[in-house]
């Protein structure tokens, strides 16, 4: 179990993101950091990298730059930037908590195997750092509700590392896509089904070249008691617990039998 953290203000907080270091949502979550602690730390991707999900730069070096006093941008994947924070820049000091976000737009359900939001979360925990990612859920055309996240983090993410919870899961914090004062209240919530892909555009380039846009349509099962989806439409901000180890129990034991 990672040791519940009860008092925020002596620890050293790393935050990341996925949508690049000039993201809306990554100045909205430093500035919840700093309601928790004065040790913060920025290290993010250079540009945007939604959908690298939890992968490596392993084929070319990885250049980064100093952006401010304890901000660093990374030519790299929200993965990289949580491996060369923890194992570079702040070796001499590993931070307490790494916090991933506020993503543009909600991760739930299947969301989480694709997110790099998440997937800076999942590298945070495998280092053995109590990790969370943070998303604001979105709707088109309005705007996003970044004032939910705000509002509703901090106490949120003081709750759950105050907890304590095993080193081999982080969590997935959702808020949904309501002003603050109609939020319904916080609700621990299993993954839903939501799968991204069925929705694909296919168009010429001016020399007749197809190519294709995978769009953001996603069939999902909203009605799923007790999930990430069912509760967030409902304005319910969501807390979802996700296992580092992708071993499927019950898997295990039928395939066992079929080698006896």
């Amino acid at each position: 179990m990672f040791a519940p953290l009860t008092d925020l203000s002596r620890c050293r907080i790393l935050l990341t993101n996925d949508d690049g270091i000039d993201a809306p949502g990554l100045k909205h979550l430093e500035k919840v950091a700093r309601t928790l602690s004065d040790d913060i730390w920025v290290v993010a991707p250079e540009r945007e990298q939604s959908g690298a999900g939890h992968s490596l730069t392993l084929q070319t070096p990885l250049r980064y730059r100093m952006v401010s006093e304890r901000r660093i941008a990374v030519e790299g994947t929200p993965t990289d930037c949580v491996m060369l924070a923890v194992n570079k820049f702040l070796r001499d000091h590993r931070p307490d908590l790494v916090l991933s976000g506020i993503n543009r737009g909600g991760n739930l359900g299947e969301d989480v195997t694709y997110s790099g939001t998440v997937a800076a979360a999942m590298e945070g925990a495998l280092l053995g750092i109590p990790s969370l990612a943070l998303s604001q859920v979105t709707t088109q055309p309005h705007p996003v509700k970044w004032a939910t996240a705000e509002h509703f983090a901090p106490q949120v993410i003081r709750a759950v590392v105050g907890a304590g919870f095993p080193r081999s899961c982080l969590v997935s914090i959702n808020f949904p896509d309501v002003v603050q004062g109609s939020v319904a209240g916080v609700e621990v919530a299993r993954q839903g089904r939501r799968k991204i892909g069925d929705d694909l555009v296919e168009r010429e380039d001016p020399r007749g070249r197809p190519y294709i846009w995978i769009g953001s349509q996603r069939e999902e099962d909203p009605s799923g008691e007790g999930t990430d989806l069912e509760a967030i439409g409902r304005g319910m901000v969501t807390v979802t617990p996700l296992g580092v180890d992708l071993t499927h129990a019950a898997a295990m034991a039928r395939l066992k039998g079929a080698f006896v």
